[in-house]
């Protein structure tokens, strides 16, 4: 009895162990999860306090007409801004115009005069000197050379003239829109008439010519006493006109005013070139082809390239009318096919590979351009137009693309 009694308090004690063990592997494996707290009630938006009636009516407005409005009167502002800025350089133009071609001039003999003063070691005030003196030997022995040859000419382009007339009356009688002479007689009866009626205008156009004249001499007196102090004092006047900024202003707007004045002188030199090229190509056409005045259409080829698209169209279409007169359609063709050929090489060879993507700018800019110095300032106003335009763009850029934005804590006013 006794061994079996230890036997049974042994086994009691194993399951009383073993009992112990499960009671704690299942509190062990036990997880007890708290209930996430409820999340807070939201907040009570804050009741804003609208100072006037106007402030609690823009509460109300939705947010894009809010900002369609914003953007509505800044753009009138700008509108009426540019108008009052059109309106002024419509009265000053008699000053802005000189101004204007002094300016080109400048940016055309600054190279000479960099030469005269790196190399040479010339004053300032001896080589814009000597420089406007060449710059005008060149020009008047030019002028001299195409009128001399105009007045020698012109007798006998007038007979051709005269005999194409009477060829156009002909073919016109002649040929397959049969126009009767009853019909022809009308046409220059009514052209007599015409010139009868405006004759007083005529004749008064004629008389100002003497005034007009005197203007000229006074605007060409005055080109050249600012182009000579362009040139010899040009970085001093812009250091002076920057002066009167404010001091964080100074060094940006300085150097994309540089910016501009290489762009400038860029365009000029390549605008020259190209329009030497395209009359020379002319020039050497006509001349081959025995038309009068080869010499003269292709001084007024250059002077067109000066106004782009316009002025090499109504060049080019002198040069055709003019060798129709002189030997007849196929010549006329042959140069017509010349032209556009002369101004397509332009338009995608020279330009683009002269000129650079520094100074281009987009067609629809440069008939806008042309049509607004055209209204301001008449023939003057397109031969400037594209420069400045060209000018303005490469100073605009400069200072968009050397802008420095402030740190986001600079412009964020500390709370007190």
């Amino acid at each position: 009895m006794g061994r079996f009694d230890s036997v049974r308090a042994s086994l009691r004690r194993a399951y009383l162990q073993r009992l112990e063990e499960a009671r704690a592997e299942r509190a062990a494996a036990a997880v007890t999860v708290e209930p996430a707290p409820p999340p807070p009630p939201p907040a009570p938006e804050p009741e804003v306090n609208h100072a006037t009636t106007a402030s609690r009516d823009d509460a109300e407005i939705p947010h894009g007409l809010r900002v369609a409005a914003a953007w509505s009167w800044r753009l009138l502002i700008l509108i009426a801004a540019l108008a009052v800025l059109l309106w002024l350089v419509g009265r000053l133009r008699t000053v802005l115009i000189p101004l204007s071609i002094a300016l080109l001039l400048s940016a055309l003999l600054a190279p000479a005069m960099g030469f005269l003063r790196r190399r040479v070691k010339l004053p300032s005030s001896l080589a814009a000197f000597l420089v406007l003196v060449a710059g005008l030997g060149l020009v008047a022995g030019v002028l001299t050379l195409v009128v001399s040859e105009f007045v020698n000419g012109f007798p006998a382009l007038s007979d051709k003239a005269s005999t194409g007339v009477r060829q156009i009356q002909k073919w016109l009688t002649t040929g397959p829109l049969h126009v009767s002479g009853r019909q022809l007689d009308a046409f220059f009866s009514a052209a007599t008439t015409w010139l009868s009626d405006n004759r007083g205008s005529l004749t008064d156009s004629a008389l100002s010519t003497a005034t007009a004249t005197v203007e000229v001499l006074a605007l060409m007196l005055l080109v050249l006493f600012v182009t000579f102090f362009f040139m010899r004092d040009g970085k001093r006047i812009w250091y002076f006109l920057t002066g009167i900024l404010p001091t964080p202003a100074r060094g940006p707007i300085r150097r994309a005013g540089e910016a501009a004045w290489r762009t400038l002188v860029a365009y000029v030199r390549a605008t020259v070139l190209v329009a030497f090229i395209d009359a020379l190509g002319i020039g050497m056409l006509l001349f081959f082809l025995d038309v009068d005045f080869w010499f003269p259409l292709g001084t007024l080829v250059f002077l067109g390239a000066f106004v782009p698209i316009v002025g090499a169209t109504v060049s080019g279409a002198v040069a055709v009318l003019v060798a129709l007169v002189d030997d007849g359609p196929i010549t006329a063709l042959v140069v017509l096919i010349g032209v556009i050929a002369v101004q397509q090489l332009e338009g995608h060879v020279l330009q683009p590979l002269i000129m650079g993507r520094a100074v281009s700018v987009h067609p629809l800019a440069v008939i806008v351009a042309i049509a607004t110095g055209v209204v301001l300032a008449g023939i003057i106003g397109a031969l400037v137009a594209v420069p400045l335009v060209a000018v303005l763009n490469t100073g605009i850029r400069h200072l968009v693309e050397h802008r420095h934005e402030p740190p986001p804590d600079a412009v964020v006013a500390p709370a007190d």
